[in-house]
């Protein structure tokens, strides 16, 4: 009853929050959160450095993946400190890699990939697992397959959270319905976002602001927190293999199709480097799952939403909602003229 009760209260707050954002994020008002004055341009006019939403639900879909991995790995009763030593080492290599992969596959310095920086979270997770395992650190010690599990099952979490960042920003965009075929054009006629605003990449990239375009934001975002509910479901019954080939299989399978309905640059070549990043990945997890011994782990949700509720934890949350909102908050590709003044009706 309590693991029931839990799903249906997440699942009834992603309901609102995606109510909210696929009706608001496309217009131009949810671009920016703020302006930063940095540098005077001239008088009274200075240079402001844009803080944009496309940050906060970065940092949020961050942090969300953060928070549901610790508590799944410790309704397992892994120690506390070595989940924060391999939630560090797993961001220190994702977050980096989310503008190094852009930059090699698009090449463009100043882009984001949320496909690349999966890519090399599902690589070098595994071996990250086995080796604290294997060595004890920091009282890390548990079968590699259901934490592996529970860092699948984080990232559709926070992959799901992150596409309202996209839509927000106006990237990863789907193709204009006018130029798509009858049965796309028909599927989405009632449900497709119309992005305004000329500092959106879908203006300034692909001239398609004001178009109704396919909601594949959208469609990920759905369909990949869905799939982190049942699959966290199967994990609380202790079906952890189960749980993580259909987290991984669902989610890279509908990236690989997804781009089919995206319009945005995805590199050269008709099978796109992301395209086969996510087979890759698909294939490398399941002969994971297939090779390695899966024991039987007892699973607490009480202890993990014990401890998911320590101070310690809300304290490390917040620093890397922090952390990623500063990383990935500024905008360097767009700017702002703010001007200061005196209200003298008000004196």
């Amino acid at each position: 009853m309590e693991t029931i009760l839990f799903l249906i209260v997440i699942s009834v707050g992603y309901l609102g929050l995606f109510r909210w954002a696929f009706r608001s994020l496309p217009q131009e008002r949810w671009q920016f959160i703020a302006s930063v004055p940095v540098a005077m341009l001239e008088d009274g006019v200075w240079k402001g450095l844009n803080l944009t939403y496309y940050g906060f639900f970065s940092a949020l879909a961050y942090t969300i993946a953060a928070a549901m991995f610790l508590l799944l790995a410790s309704s397992l009763d892994v120690h506390p400190i070595g989940l924060f030593l391999f939630v560090l080492l797993l961001l220190a290599l994702c977050i980096p890699a989310s503008k190094i992969v852009a930059c090699i596959v698009e090449k463009k310095r100043h882009t984001l990939t949320v496909g690349g920086a999966s890519f090399v979270g599902i690589l070098f997770a595994p071996w990250i697992l086995w080796g604290m395992n294997e060595t004890g650190v920091l009282w890390l010690s548990s079968p590699v397959i259901p934490l592996l599990c529970a860092t699948a099952i984080a990232y559709a979490f926070g992959e799901g959270t992150g596409r309202l960042a996209c839509i927000s920003f106006g990237c990863c965009y789907g193709k204009s319905l006018e130029e798509s075929d009858d049965f796309v054009r028909k599927l989405f006629s009632r449900f497709n976002f119309v992005f305004s605003g000329k500092t959106k990449k879908i203006a300034y990239a692909s001239n398609m602001d004001g178009k109704p375009v396919v909601p594949v934001q959208a469609i990920t975002a759905v369909l990949y927190v869905m799939t982190a509910i049942v699959c966290t479901m199967l994990f609380l019954y202790g079906f952890f293999r189960t749980s993580l080939v259909v987290t991984i299989a669902v989610t890279q399978f509908w990236r690989f199709f997804s781009e089919t309905l995206r319009a945005d640059y995805r590199g050269e070549g008709k099978v796109s480097a992301y395209q086969k990043m996510a087979l890759v990945s698909t294939f490398y997890v399941g002969a994971l799952a297939f090779f390695l011994p899966e024991q039987h782990q007892l699973v607490d949700l009480t202890k993990g939403l014990h401890r998911i509720w320590g101070a310690e934890t809300l304290l490390f949350l917040q620093l890397i909602f922090a952390a990623t909102f500063f990383y990935t908050g500024r905008s360097t590709v767009t700017g702002s003229a703010v001007k200061f003044y005196v209200e003298t009706s008000r004196i």
